[in-house]
């Protein structure tokens, strides 16, 4: 076993991973910068070492200063959570080239999963259904024209090394079809360097539905469920939960096979999600594969009782999985709230500031994911997330009734959050009754703005 880790990241998946590695017998060092001295994530690790600036490009985006800490506090491999460096093919060469283990998957896997077009690709010899479009990048307006002639608007229009709903534009007409195409290129370009585009049809109102899997180095891989993702605004995720309720035994398992078989496709290993969009006829369409740990992942932990974070350092240390497909047993539902330091008067703009008040709700079955304190100052320079609120119950309606009572008695005075948003989705009829897709939040959102003003 590692004896001790290095991790890459801040906030609350930093402490997820200290606290397994405390539980594994595994020594963790900790990096911050000068912005997190007072972090939590710095407090706990055994050991903690500043990287730089409080600007993400100046320590957390830091290759350089993360690997020179690994190497002088000892660590045999970095586990770089979600965000930041976590999905960056560079670092995780760079980290494999240094004599360190990258706790995900290689550089390579990254890279081809990280170009929308060639993930496409495999998918389609893979057998794993994909959106109709285009399979090669879009040189040009003109070509771009002939595509959507050919599969009919509306169309979705993505950057090909995108993600978290950036560089991504719809198109329903031809009149609109110039600025979504001008537009996305030029916030790939400032977003991710590369303003590569291809373009879909766009299933209009799916739902958003990713299967977790977990595979080793032995040609294992297993699916953990699902996680409906489809409340989301903006493309970002508010809430999310397992299982899906419209999904059947059969569709579930038909969509499972298919997310392992994207994942055996690129020879994936370590902890991965397919995501998929389902239309209301029932079919189902791979979009992309998350080649890193979820900020959703204590859903999938919650009804299928395996440590995620685990199973990933296991697998870095080339231990096969422990367990068979037959041996996974989903056991009721769960719901995870994102509470977000954000204004919903006013589009739910970031709220850096201090927290004078601090209470987190408790009880059977109920998770708090957070690296708040009472008298804790945000920075703000980092991800608007405060915490993540989790619940499990034996049925869907006792774990929103739960999530209820949890959101109700969750205390965090002294910045602006979505805690009252929240509280009313658990209240929505729609929602309640499982009838909602990814136009959720574009339908009610002015709604319940004005509700909980």
């Amino acid at each position: 076993m590692f004896k001790k880790i290095l991790i890459a990241n801040r906030g609350e998946i930093a402490l997820r991973i200290i606290r397994a590695c405390k539980e594994m017998g595994i020594g963790s060092v900790a990096v911050y910068s000068t912005a997190d001295k007072n972090a939590l994530h710095a407090q706990l690790a055994d050991e903690a070492i500043c990287i730089g600036g409080e600007r993400p490009h100046d320590s957390y985006l830091n290759m350089q200063a993360i690997i020179e800490a690994a190497l002088k506090t000892g660590c045999e491999a970095i586990h770089p959570g979600y965000g930041f460096l976590s999905e960056n093919s560079e670092f995780a060469k760079l980290v494999e080239a240094c004599g360190l283990k990258f706790i995900g998957p290689s550089g390579d896997i990254i890279d081809a999963m990280g170009n929308k077009v060639e993930a496409r690709e495999m998918m389609i010899k893979a057998q794993v259904p994909v959106v109709p479009g285009s399979r090669e990048i879009i040189k040009s307006f003109e070509e771009l024209e002939e595509l959507v002639e050919e599969i009919g608007y509306p169309v979705l229009i993505k950057a090909s090394a995108g993600g978290g709903g950036r560089g991504m534009r719809k198109a329903y007409h031809a009149s609109e079809l110039k600025e979504a195409y001008t537009t996305a290129k030029a916030e790939a370009k400032a977003a991710f360097g590369n303003d590569d585009m291809y373009c879909e049809k766009l299933i209009v109102n799916p739902k958003h539905v990713e299967f977790q899997i977990l595979a080793d180095h032995f040609g294992h891989v297993v699916y953990l469920g699902e996680r409906d993702c489809s409340i989301q605004r903006r493309n970002q995720k508010m809430l999310e939960e397992s299982p899906c309720k419209v999904l059947d035994e059969d569709l579930r398992q038909r969509m499972g096979e298919d997310a392992i078989k994207a994942a055996k496709c690129c020879g994936y290993t370590s902890a991965g999600t397919v995501e998929f969009v389902l239309d209301h006829e029932g079919h189902y369409y791979f979009i992309e594969m998350n080649t890193r740990i979820q900020v959703e992942h204590p859903v999938t932990e919650m009804v299928s009782g395996i440590d995620l974070i685990k199973e990933q350092i296991r697998i870095a240390q080339r231990l096969p999985l422990s367990f068979t497909q037959e041996d996974i047993k989903l056991n009721g539902y769960a719901i995870e709230c994102r509470i977000n330091a954000e204004d919903p008067q006013h589009d739910f703009a970031p709220q850096p500031g201090h927290i004078h008040t601090l209470h987190f709700p408790g009880g059977f079955n109920v998770r708090v994911d957070s690296h708040i304190y009472q008298d804790y100052d945000i920075p703000p320079y980092y991800d608007s997330m405060l915490a993540k609120l989790i619940v499990h119950a034996p049925t869907r309606l006792e774990a929103i009734k739960k999530m209820r009572s949890a959101l109700s008695e969750l205390v965090i005075d002294g910045v602006i959050t979505n805690q009252k948003v929240l509280f009313y989705i658990m209240h929505q009829v729609d929602y309640v009754r499982g009838h909602f897709d990814t136009s959720f939040m574009e339908q009610h959102l002015k709604e319940m703005v004005e509700e909980n003003g």
